[in-house]
């Protein structure tokens, strides 16, 4: 790495990190597949004591300093396909950089469940928030956390298969997951993405 490439990931690591979790409102999509982003937020914020997320225009938001950085938690309130409206705020911040700065978290029905991925950028892999908050970023390039929540069986609607709840049995083996997860997000964080891939990939 240069002298100058090592001095802008210096600097970028003083400045915000924002974590997205992807999921559709309403009490009746908490316990679907769709919502696994929002399951992740919520024991992130449980282990590092946020205040509790507030209503705010499009999304759900609760900020706090970890460690001498600002940690952003949203949660989109748009529904999945325009998730990407809840992330116009990102360009207030000064000096933000989504490829460095931006952590998505998302459900994945092409990942069996437990399974975890995070990658540096990439496709939407069919995934409708992933690819609205490409179109709004402009960008394909920031980082996401996929967390597998079962393969849909053969012949079903994939919309009907995220949308509906999880067995228990699944239900509680993502459950089980989240302090890992938690662990994932606070890694990006502070060590970047490609250490988080090669500790939590699985």
């Amino acid at each position: 790495m240069t002298a100058g490439a090592e001095s802008e990931r210096s600097a970028s690591r003083s400045g915000t990190r924002v974590v997205v979790g992807l999921g559709n409102p309403g009490p009746e999509h908490d316990d679907t597949r769709h919502n696994v982003g929002w399951w992740v937020l919520d024991r992130f914020a449980y282990d590092h004591d946020f205040d509790p997320f507030e209503r705010r225009t499009r999304r759900l938001e609760t900020t706090r300093r970890i460690g001498g950085r600002t940690f952003m938690l949203i949660k989109p309130r748009t529904y999945m396909n325009r998730s990407g409206q809840a992330l116009t705020k990102l360009w207030q911040i000064w000096g933000f950089d989504t490829g460095t700065d931006l952590l998505v978290v998302a459900d994945d029905a092409n990942l069996d469940v437990g399974r975890v991925r995070l990658r540096p950028g990439g496709g939407a892999g069919g995934h409708n928030g992933l690819r609205s908050v490409t179109a709004a970023l402009g960008t394909p390039d920031y980082a996401r956390l996929r967390v597998g929540v079962g393969t849909k069986p053969p012949g079903e609607d994939l919309s009907d298969w995220v949308l509906s709840p999880m067995p228990e049995e699944d239900e509680d083996a993502v459950t089980a997951l989240l302090p890992e997860l938690s662990r994932a997000v606070a890694v990006w964080a502070e060590e970047g993405i490609e250490t988080a891939m090669n500790r939590f990939n699985r």
